[in-house]
């Protein structure tokens, strides 16, 4: 598969997260102390035109219209707002699952996992166990701190070093380095007749 086949599918799967938006419930209140929450039918919250709700017809001709009604509609078509319960957590992700916004929050968690990674690499910072002989909380506070600043420092040196690299680089009419590709494809096993 081809970037530019990449880049229209990524494009066409954020215009689908985008549509499926606009027919979201809408989350009305914050979670009580059992963790229901009410929600908001897209209708009365302005994102689409239903004649379920008559005020929601008074909108732009630009928004979704529902234009097959059911004819049993359910407590979120008929009541302004309806309780659902907390457990349910992927109704409170921040942002929608496939889109730009998500993969961007996402990318976080990376860097995150590749931090404590290189904290507890033995190569480089070695935190298992008996790294360090002293008790306390302040102690091991200072050397965790002390140990996340070195730690920062190499990695803004191996940054600066591949910047200052690729403008050398860019002078020269080079294109950038790119990393080598540590997975191998296994080549395909010749055909033998059976044993």
């Amino acid at each position: 598969m081809g970037n530019s086949e990449w880049a229209a599918r990524r494009r066409c799967r954020e215009r689908r997260t985008a549509e499926l938006a606009r027919y979201k419930l809408g989350r009305h209140a914050a979670d009580d102390q059992d963790g229901y929450h009410r929600v908001q039918c897209p209708a009365a919250l302005g994102k689409i035109r239903c004649p379920l709700r008559p005020a929601s017809m008074t909108l732009d001709q630009d928004r979704p219209e529902i234009l097959a009604t059911p004819q049993h509609p359910q407590a979120c078509c008929t009541q302004q707002t309806i309780t659902v319960p907390g457990h349910q957590r992927q109704d409170q992700a921040e942002h929608d699952y496939p889109s730009q916004a998500h993969r961007q929050s996402y990318a976080r968690r990376t860097s995150a996992e590749r931090r404590f990674a290189t904290l507890k690499d033995p190569a480089t910072n070695d935190t298992s166990r008996g790294w360090c002989r002293l008790m306390g909380l302040a102690p091991l506070m200072l050397l965790a701190t002390t140990l996340l600043t070195v730690r920062n420092q190499r990695i803004l040196t191996a940054w600066n070093a591949r910047r200052d690299d690729n403008a050398r680089r860019a002078a020269k009419g080079l294109p950038p380095r790119t990393r080598r590709r540590r997975r191998k494809t296994p080549a395909a096993p010749a055909a033998t007749g059976p044993p």
